[in-house]
């Protein structure tokens, strides 16, 4: 016999319907025993489980999805609310002094650093009412005592963007002027010496210089500690934005000296302090920010702990749909916005579940449109053969073998640029299939695109590097899609060869590998119509390029690559035709025709410096 529990997680719908479908005679052999029901271990899923599902969550109709929403006490009240609370208890079962937790964007870091603000946070409102119907309120008086009996700075450095220092630090003094303001008690209180209050004006009035809020979290902390006779709790909520942002524009060495000083004043040796959160992206170890502070916890994607409290996992995703009468769309959600692997928890993409539900069911890359993708923009920027060749091999769906460094820096990129896949993990755009840690605390990993609307960020961020760099036009890339789609030969020539026009520099040290690569990002635009592979075993050999139709109306094409230096004319014809005959020879086509793809165009593309010649059959 199994639990509801165990029933609900095997046939992937929430524990309530299965509970429901009990008390209605619906599952063969369920007896109750006690308050609980005992299932079958053979017991089947009945037929209309996820219709019935559906329609007990639209009969209730549903909140609103909180799109956007960071503050705890409206994202819990007004909205649906996937309760993350036991992150609390997690958190107060081990009682590190600092953690840091780092994860992707959007992944719903800033409402759980909010939801922890309020549930510490000594306040003239009865706030323990936002969480008596929460999990963490189950778990007994030991959690409950902590409730509301902290001072906290909270902090947020989400929105700290701007394209020049100054700018960067009058937002960061706006920011400590508003937290201030929200601890005005502290300046009508006795315990509190007149200097420290000159320091509590000086923030409140933004007449700081940048050493005075340099010490800023040091003061308060110290000044909430004297009027509470308590250590505050302190949160600091995206803290690696104001580093990003720096290294974009110029401003890194001014932002990370800031930083150093701002974080160790809070952090290190400071016996204000009850304990710190702090969330990001990159843990930035290498640039000393956390200097010689031995109390920081880090917890990153590669570790289990914590792994249930960032993003979605399965079975919330599942119970999500059955709410709005969606469950039946679980397959295709699961294409699009799954595959991250935190700690060994499987994590969907909260942002993109509920705007996909949201609008419709509609699938669309809503995560990628956010904001800017600084990373891939810099990883195209820094971007070598290899790396591009192995950013193609990725989008076929294939796994790349990478050692990653969680203590790498942004502007390691430029220093090495196999760094690219450390911080395209951290980042949200790779996901792990396999680690193994090394000696040297890094890890060898296998990796790969997670699902469907990362794949769409990467096509687009590479197609948008081309056009950027001035080396292709959208006019230029839509007629390659276009030539391909139409099997208009002469017009992909002369595609391709004006593109190749626009990049001669690039050519001067060619190579097939390259020419590889160069293929592989242009006819990215065809991967709705076509699953494009490479360098795979078909026949007798293994071929260059194929497009595999997702449609049997179109013809499945294979491309054979061959490269030459200085070769005339009349060479590149007799090597695109020898390329051709390879097709033939080793019978490449022998995959497609064992996938029942009838018609299949082969194409052999011969290349010498910035001209090339195409030959078909």
């Amino acid at each position: 016999m199994k639990t509801c529990k165990e029933a609900a997680l095997s046939w992937g719908i929430p524990e309530r319907t299965v509970n429901y479908m009990c008390n209605t005679g619906k599952i063969s052999g369920a007896v109750k025993v006690g308050k609980s029901w005992q299932i079958p271990d053979d017991a089947k899923m009945p037929p209309d489980a996820r219709k019935e599902g559906g329609k007990r969550s639209q009969a209730k109709a549903p909140k609103s999805l909180p799109i956007g929403i960071s503050d705890f006490v409206r994202a819990q009240a007004e909205y649906y609310y996937v309760d993350k609370t036991l992150l609390i208890k997690e958190f107060l079962d081990r009682r590190p002094l600092v953690s840091l937790f780092t994860r992707p964007r959007r992944f719903g870091k800033t409402l759980n650093m909010d939801m922890l603000r309020v549930f510490f946070e000594i306040s003239d409102e009865d706030t323990s009412k936002y969480f008596t119907d929460k999990k963490i309120w189950q778990c007994g008086e030991r959690y409950r005592e902590h409730q509301g009996q902290y001072p906290v700075i909270f902090l947020t450095f989400k929105d700290v963007k701007f394209d020049s220092w100054e700018a960067a630090l009058d937002k960061i003094s706006s920011l400590l002027q508003t937290e201030f303001g929200r601890h005005r008690e502290l300046l009508n209180s006795d315990r509190i010496a007149d200097y420290e209050k000159d320091y509590f004006e000086k923030v409140l009035n933004k007449t700081a210089t940048e050493v005075d809020l340099a010490s800023a979290l040091e003061q308060l902390s110290a000044m909430l500690t004297e009027h509470y006779k308590k250590a505050p709790v302190i949160i600091i909520d995206e803290y690696d934005t104001p580093i990003q942002e720096g290294y974009s524009q110029n401003y890194y060495d001014e932002i990370i000296g800031f930083m150093r000083n701002f974080f160790s004043g809070g952090f290190k040796d400071n016996r204000n302090l009850s304990f710190g959160f702090l969330t990001g992206i990159l843990r930035i170890a290498q640039e000393s920010i956390f200097s010689g502070l031995n109390n920081l916890t880090v917890n990153s994607l590669m570790d289990e702990e914590y792994d249930r409290f960032f993003g979605f996992t399965k079975e919330e995703v599942v119970e999500l749909l059955m709410e709005y009468g969606c469950a039946d769309k679980e397959p295709e959600l699961r294409e699009w916005y799954d595959g991250y692997l935190f700690g060994n928890t499987e994590i969907y993409n909260p942002w993109s579940v509920i705007n996909y539900v949201a609008k419709g069911c509609v699938p669309q890359a809503y995560w990628v449109n956010t904001g800017k993708n600084e990373i891939l923009e810099d990883v195209m920027q820094n971007a070598t053969d290899e790396v591009m060749c192995r950013l193609s091999s990725l989008l076929e769906g294939e796994t790349v073998v990478a050692r990653i460094d969680q203590n790498v820096v942004y502007r390691s990129l430029a220093e090495d640029p196999a760094n690219v896949y450390s911080l395209l993990l951290v980042a949200g755009y790779l996901r792990i299939q396999k680690k193994e840690l090394q000696a040297d605390g890094t890890y060898l990993c296998e990796v790969s695109i997670p699902n469907r609307e990362i794949a769409a960020v990467y096509k687009n961020e590479i197609l948008s590097h081309l056009l950027r760099t001035g080396s292709v036009s959208r006019t230029t890339a839509n007629r390659i899609a276009e030539s391909l789609y139409s099997n208009d030969l002469k017009g992909l020539q002369a595609a391709i060869a004006e593109y190749m026009q626009k990049t001669i520099s690039f050519y001067d040290a060619g190579s097939e590998g390259f020419y590889h690569g160069l293929v592989l990002g242009m006819i990215a635009l065809m991967d709705n119509q076509y699953i494009i592979r490479s360098n795979r075993e078909s026949g007798a050999g293994r071929y260059d390029i194929s497009l595999f139709p997702r449609e049997k109306r179109y013809p499945g094409i294979i491309m054979e690559l061959k490269w030459e230096s200085h070769m005339d004319r009349i060479g590149l014809e007799k090597l695109a035709l020898e390329a051709v005959n390879q097709i033939n020879g080793k019978r490449y086509d022998a995959e497609m025709k064992e996938n029942g793809i009838a018609e299949v165009l082969k194409l052999g593309i011969a290349f010498s410096g910035k001209e090339l010649c195409i030959r078909a059959e």
